[in-house]
């Protein structure tokens, strides 16, 4: 078999043991996916009401607010998803399955690789439950087929780059619980963005924050994709941020995974 070949067969060997790993440890699962679930209910029923008056003055409400708020949280969910991947490879590190992995016959990238579909994978487990729950407690969208294509062709781009950051970090932290608080400002980013309120209604240090940070241009494509709101140059900002995190994630997780076993 080729070298192509032979990488494909041990990543679909290390995908299935990321995907068993689901099934030993359901309760880190169910956090990843429960959460970005929790906030969406929270914020649409206790603060929908008043956020929502204040994004489009008196006639507006919870409705509005649902609609504006999902985009947030869909990115709030493939944030969330990375701690789970950084503890995963922190732990396989930690616990020498990665240094017995080196001695033998299968191919070094197929390791990462397994790990970075697996949590692709839970991603968009939770994206599709967080959207079904969107959509059950009003959320409404005008958008069609090419721009729901093109909402999920972004998304998974963004995941895939995450993802890959996140293995990077589990890879460069000194325990699993280390690996489980590195992620921490990444999931704090759409919260610091224009996930659950206008970035221009924040003070003016953090609004431009806000308004450059790495999520902000995703949430407001998203957003224009699935409501018509004006996207602007954000789309090109989106597709840059994706491209530089993804490339440092890729080849900063390479750097430390070749670098020679401490003895």
């Amino acid at each position: 078999m080729s070298t192509l070949t032979l990488a494909a067969r041990d990543s679909r060997t290390m995908l299935r043991r990321n995907m068993r790993r689901w099934a030993r440890y359901p309760a880190m699962t169910v956090q990843l996916i429960a959460l970005p679930v929790i906030m969406l209910l929270m914020f649409a029923f206790v603060f929908g009401q008043t956020l929502g008056a204040g994004l489009g003055g008196p006639s507006a409400g919870r409705g509005d607010y649902i609609d504006y708020l999902v985009p947030g949280i869909i990115l709030m969910t493939v944030s969330a998803s990375i701690q789970g991947t950084a503890i995963s490879v922190a732990m396989d590190m930690h616990e020498g399955i990665i240094a017995r992995f080196r001695t033998m016959a299968i191919s070094r990238g197929a390791v990462l690789t397994g790990h970075v579909i697996g949590s692709f994978l839970q991603t968009l487990v939770g994206i599709a439950i967080v959207i079904g729950v969107a959509f059950l407690i009003g959320f409404r969208t005008n958008a069609n087929a090419a721009e729901w294509i093109a909402t999920i062709g972004l998304l998974c781009l963004f995941a895939i780059a995450l993802t890959w950051l996140a293995v990077a970090m589990g890879l460069q932290a000194k325990s699993v619980e280390t690996a489980s608080n590195t992620p921490t400002l990444l999931v704090l980013l759409p919260f610091l963005g224009s996930g659950f309120v206008p970035a221009d209604s924040m003070p003016a240090g953090l609004a431009w924050f806000a308004e450059y940070q790495p999520f902000s241009p995703v949430i407001e494509t998203v957003r224009g994709l699935l409501l018509g709101t004006e996207i602007g140059d954000n789309a090109v900002l989106a597709l840059a941020w994706t491209a530089v995190i993804g490339l440092l994630g890729y080849f900063w997780a390479l750097k430390l995974f070749r670098r020679p076993p401490v003895r």
